[in-house]
């Protein structure tokens, strides 16, 4: 597993887009860590498969169904447990790393996404439950959830902001973020803590495009959304606007690439891993393609290199009349009913 030694290196993160009972007591997420994975995100349709291929549950399920409890509290006894215990073994990760790795994402009932203040109460009552200093709430990135997360940020809650498909939708994240840090230190509350990821979708861009590009342009758009991101985030970052907060130990939203198993077999098995290693970033990854890149993979520092030619392909993208902005709204609202419907089949089970 060296390959994710010099992912490290090199300043990215890889964090597994996988949870379950097996994985925490079988001892094979700590033995991830050991070997360079720094965190753990989950989602409804990760628990729905948990739920439903891990025996662990059953006895647990059974009882909770002999209380009187809705379907809805009793996943939420079984989420939020799980959670906890993979926070506790990632914590000595977070402490060495001063509270920059380690961390582990639970997501809002996606129901919620379009209320901003169900949101935000929500995903307060999530964090308090919790009681641990390394999770992540999990918010989309809709109008409410961008607004939701500068009254989170400036409570002092880490948050995962999920289902980002475009820049415009990043730079809104990150002036939302901004604005929560402002607000905190207007109240002269500590910053230094608080950690914020914007999760940029990537394959379902390419899935979504390819059949309307010519095959000099197929499966190039995701990457190259990600390249031009990334060097307007370092733009962001070293100015004037966020290294007055930074001199304040504000740490910036960082960008976490998701949707990074490939869905084309004409593509590279990791070739949403291989093209986007950059410092301060992070990747979260389903584990068939942790798996792949770890057999296979080669780390460098990729998401630097070709950008002006990244730029040329959006280029002639927009030359083709396709309005990435309106793409990016439609996969946010597929992507948010897909989670709806996962979060709906998950507690079928449990009634």
């Amino acid at each position: 597993m060296a390959v994710l030694s010099q992912v490290n290196t090199l300043g990215q993160q890889i964090w597994l887009d996988n949870l379950s009972r097996s994985l925490i007591q079988s001892g094979e997420l700590a033995q991830m860590l050991e070997a360079g994975i720094s965190g753990v995100t989950s989602n409804p349709a990760i628990f729905q498969k948990a739920f439903a291929g891990d025996s662990l549950y059953q006895s647990d399920i059974a009882r909770l169904k002999q209380q009187a409890l809705t379907p809805k509290q009793r996943y939420e006894q079984l989420a939020v447990a799980d959670v906890q215990a993979a926070c506790d073994i990632c914590l000595p990760l977070y402490e060495r790393s001063q509270g920059k790795a380690g961390f582990v994402s639970l997501e809002v009932a996606p129901d919620l996404a379009d209320d901003a203040q169900a949101t935000v109460t929500e995903a307060v009552r999530l964090w308090l439950l919790l009681e641990r200093s390394n999770v992540m709430i999990k918010i989309p990135a809709t109008d409410s959830g961008i607004q939701a997360l500068t009254t989170l940020v400036a409570q002092g809650i880490n948050v995962n902001l999920t289902l980002l498909f475009s820049k415009a939708q990043l730079q809104k994240s990150w002036q939302a973020h901004v604005a929560g840090i402002r607000q905190r230190l207007a109240n002269n509350l500590p910053v230094n803590h608080i950690q914020v990821v914007a999760s940029f979708f990537l394959s379902r861009i390419d899935s979504a495009l390819d059949i309307t590009l010519p095959a000099s342009l197929q499966g190039k758009t995701a990457i190259a959304l990600a390249k031009t991101a990334y060097a307007e985030w370092q733009q962001f970052i070293q100015s004037r606007e966020f290294t007055d907060l930074a001199a304040q130990q504000a740490a910036p939203l960082r960008l976490l690439w998701a949707s990074t198993g490939t869905k084309n077999p004409a593509y590279s098995d990791v070739c949403y891993i291989e093209n986007i290693i950059g410092a301060d970033t992070i990747n979260t990854v389903p584990a068939n393609t942790l798996n792949a890149f770890i057999d296979h993979g080669k780390a460098a520092a990729t998401l630097t290199q070709d950008v002006q030619h990244a730029q040329s392909v959006l280029i002639e993208i927009e030359q083709l009349g396709i309005n990435l902005e309106i793409l990016a709204s439609r996969l946010q609202k597929e992507g948010l009913q897909q989670f709806i419907d996962a979060f709906d089949a998950l507690l079928q089970p449990l009634n």
